[in-house]
């Protein structure tokens, strides 16, 4: 039998069958290219997290001094427990650094600082930086009694009426709405801590603070409670977590780590740690969400 003539180049290019099975045919390589990537991807960051973080170089943690979070004088707080523990169960020696919020951001976006704790999320921190989430907490506006205040809008209307805020904080949505409007008119004062806020608001010099319930030490002050109250923000609870580094931990890494924090969820660790600070039931709501 005579061998067939082999089809020209021209009629290859020009055939609309073969063209169209050459086409479906290529598609279906890439498709399966790409989960065989996304396979070989997920399947790593797996094998990563199942064995565990990697402790071959030095590990940094940021921490900052915020109520019950972290307190300079004692040493003591939940998110010095949280690292402690993290340490404990990878093996790795994570180096401590207590440093202010706003700073904290800016070394985790350029991957001088590995991590930090009780961090949440936006658009912006999203591109620098993972999460593994472990708490979910609300915010609410403290305000001074002789503001003469009912709700958070209130504040707004009034010009007069000043909030004070930490440097490098973001809250839940209507409370960020409420700072970035009074920052274009000139009416937020920055610290870099709680203290001297609170300070300034006993004295009148501002008329509100936005909180959470880590903040619950100064709350219960007298003067506080004397002078201030308590509005709430129409706003669900906000996720917090241990915030990564994208710069400087892979995404294999991130998994590990994630993993930690979700077996600390899992087996009760975490619930035990915010019990340490809050009542029991409070303690539940914070990190069973």
């Amino acid at each position: 039998m005579a061998i067939p003539p082999p089809i020209p180049s021209a009629h290859l290019a020009t055939s609309p069958l073969l063209s169209s099975c050459l086409a479906r045919r290529g598609v279906a390589w890439r498709t399966a290219l790409g989960a065989l990537t996304l396979a070989a991807a997920t399947t790593g960051a797996f094998a990563a997290a199942q064995a565990g973080p990697d402790c071959r170089r030095p590990l940094t943690l940021g921490l900052h001094e915020h109520g019950l979070l972290y307190a300079g004088e004692t040493g003591e707080g939940i998110d010095k427990d949280i690292a402690d523990e993290l340490a404990r169960r990878s093996g790795c020696h994570l180096t401590t650094l207590v440093l202010p919020r706003a700073r904290i951001w800016q070394l985790i976006e350029s991957g001088a600082l590995d991590f930090s704790l009780s961090a949440i999320t936006n658009r912006e921190r999203d591109k620098f930086a993972a999460f593994a989430w472990y708490d979910s907490n609300k915010y609410y506006l403290l305000v001074r009694r002789d503001a003469n205040v009912t709700d958070v809008s209130d504040f707004l209307r009034q010009k007069r009426l000043k909030l004070g805020a930490i440097r490098g904080f973001r809250y839940n949505e209507g409370a960020n709405e409420l700072e970035d409007a009074l920052e274009n008119e000139s009416r937020v004062t920055y610290a870099t801590s709680l203290e001297p806020l609170f300070e300034i608001l006993l004295a009148g010099r501002i008329q509100g603070l936005i909180v959470e319930p880590f903040d619950t030490p100064v709350l219960r002050d007298e003067a506080v409670q004397a002078q201030a109250m308590i509005l709430e923000f129409d706003d669900p609870p906000v996720l917090h977590g241990l915030v990564m580094s994208r710069k400087s931990l892979s995404p294999a890494q991130q998994a590990a780590w994630r993993a930690l924090i979700d077996d600390m969820r899992a087996d009760g660790t975490m619930g035990r740690i915010f019990a340490k600070y809050f009542p029991a039931d409070l303690a539940q709501s914070m990190t069973r969400f």
